[in-house]
């Protein structure tokens, strides 16, 4: 997923009050990270395949994981929103819900007024 993407993937989960963060995976490499009970964390699509799957961390430990997602590389920035907000992380190896629960109270943009400048100005 590249910067930008990731950035709005990022956006239209926290207002659904869904708390994602831009994970930055490596040197080019960005993602979606969605803080989870328990001190979980999903981590989706950071290894650069077209579909949409996610690996679920504690302490920097797998111990759990969301498959590719068919179809899923053909998947446009709402329907990703959708597919990770329909995650059901419960099991180790995580299901989709046939329908995502109801949005929450919107969580704060990261970065708040500094986010163009920290960040370099490299985005609208």
């Amino acid at each position: 997923m590249d910067e930008n993407r990731a950035r709005r993937v990022v956006d239209a989960l926290r207002d659904r009050g869904i708390n994602a963060h831009l994970l930055r995976a490596g040197v080019g490499q960005f993602g979606v990270r969605v803080s989870l009970p328990g001190g979980r964390e999903a981590e989706w699509d950071t290894d650069g395949t077209a579909g949409l799957e996610a690996q679920v961390m504690r302490d920097g430990m797998l111990v759990g994981f969301v498959p590719r997602i068919e179809g899923s590389a053909e998947f446009d920035e709402a329907q990703v929103v959708d597919a990770i907000a329909r995650t059901d992380y419960e099991q180790p190896e995580a299901r989709q819900r046939p329908v995502a629960p109801p949005p929450a109270k919107p969580l704060p943009r990261e970065g708040g007024l500094f986010r163009r400048f920290l960040d370099g100005f490299r985005y609208r």
